[in-house]
Parts: structure tokens; C-alpha cells; sequence
């Protein structure tokens, strides 16, 4: 980015806030949590205090790096060069924070440790400490050794970013542009900034081991089992064929078949016996008295020889 300094104000006001909190300078918020973890460790076990020494060290490294680079310096893409102040949405809850991270820590001064109490009376943290055989003054205490090393520490790698990534950086733009590194720690680093660079390789073990054999699965599932298996073969021709090829049983063998046949058939002999009783109906009055005195005789024959 660079060059969001001067377009950016109350941004950048409330990320150099936030950056020293984070970094540990007192008397900002961070400072006192800092403190209160590295006393800790220091009292626990050496190995680790030195440890978190050094990660507060480069803590304060990479935020004076990102401050210059991204803050300081000429817009080095045209998304910086055209940014503008977020709205008072983004702003207001920054400035809040950013006065908690200034001030909030006062609390915790060696002479008013109100904040240390108040964690006292909510977490009974003298109980927990005396399981340990701490002591509880442990709590509450404030060494001016530790606070003053994890400081110097801080300050001193706020200079060596400064050091490196400002009077280097501009040093480095004077070069022609063939000669130019992205950073300037590359050269110095070597394998291990590359190492760093990379993130230890770990999104590439992430690739390698679960997101390449899911997307693998993935496309398998996809492909043959959803597409060639349940789509062309059990769909196309377990599903469509059998039900076209009930469809045609019903509708060609049983309704055609059978059902329309014996409709066709009772009207055919309908139609047949219909051509046969219409000869009957001669329309001679002589005919249908005949017919009629016919059925009489019929009648008193049937019921005198019953």
C-alpha cells in the first residue's frame, strides 16, 4: 500500500494506537497484560519467559513493519493511491478501542492495581494461585526488571524496523529497477525468509493433505458416482426406460390391448346385432299384429300346457 498516512488520519492515528498496544510501550493496555504474562513465565520457567522475550521482540517488528509499509512512504498500488477515510461507522468504534488501548491499562498501575483486584474478587485468583505455591502476592506485583527489558526490547525493534524497511527501503528505490528486491530482509535471511515467506509451508500441507484428496472425492462423487452412475445409467436406463417401458405396457398391451379391445368388440356386436333386429322393423302395421299374436299364442300355450 504506503502512503495511506496522509489520506487516512484517524486510521492511521488509531493503528499507531493499536500497534504500540500490541507491541507492549507502556503505559498503553497492552503493556500491563504483557507484563503480567512475561512475570509469570519468569517465575515459572526461564526457557519459556526467554521465549515470549523474543516474540514480543519480533511482535514489535512486523507491526513497525507494517506501519511503515502500509502508512508511511509514496502509494505503492492504485487502490492506496485512491483510498479515502472510512465512514464514521468504521471510525467511531476504532476511536473507542483505540482509547481503551490507551488508557484502559492505568487500572493496573503498581500503586492502584485496582484492575488485578477486581480479577481477584471474580475469579478467586488467590485460590488458584496458592494451589500452585505461588503466593498470592504474585498477583499483584510488579518487577521493573522484566517490564524494563520486554520495553527496551520493543523500542528497539520499532528502531530496527524503522532501520531496515525506511532508510533501506528508500536506499533501495534509488537502485535501477533490475537491481530491486521486494524486501529487504530476503538477502539477509535467505532460506529462512523464504521459510517465513511461505508460512512454513503449512498452506501447502493443508492443499496436499485435505483440501486436494476433498476436491479429489469431491469430482469423483461429481462425476462418476452422481453423473455416470445415478444420472446416465440409473436414471437414463433404470428409471426412464422402466418407465417408459410401463408406460407402454399399460398403454399398448392392457389399455389398448385389452381394455379397448373389449370396448371395440361389445361395439361391434352391438353394431351386429343392431344391422340383424333392424330386419324386423318392417313398418307394416299387418307385421306387428302378426308379432304380437304370435307372443299371445306363445303365452297361452306356455301357460295351458304348464
Amino acid at each position: 500500500m504506503g502512503g495511506l498516512r496522509t489520506r487516512m488520519k484517524i486510521t492511521f492515528w488509531v493503528y499507531i494506537i493499536g500497534a504500540l498496544a500490541l507491541s507492549g510501550i507502556p503505559p498503553l493496555a497492552g503493556f500491563w497484560s504483557k507484563d503480567e504474562i512475561l512475570l509469570e513465565a519468569s517465575h515459572l520457567n526461564p526457557l519459556v519467559y526467554w521465549m515470549l522475550i523474543g516474540a514480543a521482540f519480533f511482535t514489535a517488528l512486523y507491526m513497525g513493519r507494517q506501519v511503515l509499509m502500509v502508512f508511511f512512504g509514496e502509494a505503492r498500488s492504485d487502490a492506496a493511491n485512491h483510498a479515502s477515510e472510512s465512514p464514521a461507522i468504521m471510525t467511531v468504534p476504532l476511536m473507542i478501542l483505540a482509547f481503551f488501548s490507551a488508557f484502559g491499562g492505568l487500572m493496573n498501575l503498581p500503586w492502584l492495581h485496582t484492575f488485578g483486584h477486581w480479577l481477584e474478587n471474580t475469579v478467586k485468583i488467590e485460590e488458584a494461585v496458592k494451589e500452585v505455591n505461588i503466593g498470592a502476592e504474585a498477583t499483584v506485583t510488579f518487577d521493573w526488571v522484566v517490564a524494563s527489558i520486554s520495553t527496551a526490547l520493543a523500542l528497539l525493534a520499532f528502531v530496527l524496523a524503522w532501520w531496515i524497511y525506511d532508510r533501506r527501503y528508500k536506499e533501495m528505490l534509488k537502485l535501477p529497477q533490475a537491481k530491486r528486491t521486494d524486501d529487504p530482509l530476503r538477502s539477509a535471511l535467505g532460506p529462512v525468509f523464504r521459510l517465513l515467506e511461505h508460512k512454513y509451508w503449512v498452506d501447502e500441507l493443508y492443499w496436499a493433505v485435505i483440501l486436494n484428496p476433498y476436491i479429489a472425492l469431491s469430482r469423483f462423487l461429481a462425476e462418476q458416482v452422481d453423473w455416470l452412475f445415478w444420472h446416465d445409467w440409473f436414471h437414463d436406463r433404470v428409471i426412464v426406460r422402466g418407465y417408459n417401458g410401463l408406460a407402454r405396457l399399460l398403454s399398448v398391451r392392457i389399455d389398448l390391448g385389452v381394455i379397448d379391445a373389449i370396448a371395440n368388440w361389445l361395439g361391434e356386436f352391438t353394431k351386429r346385432l343392431a344391422n340383424r333386429m333392424r330386419l324386423i322393423q318392417t313398418g307394416y302395421v299387418r307385421g306387428y299384429a302378426l308379432s304380437v299374436f304370435i307372443g299371445v299364442v306363445i303365452i297361452l300355450g306356455y301357460l295351458i300346457l304348464r
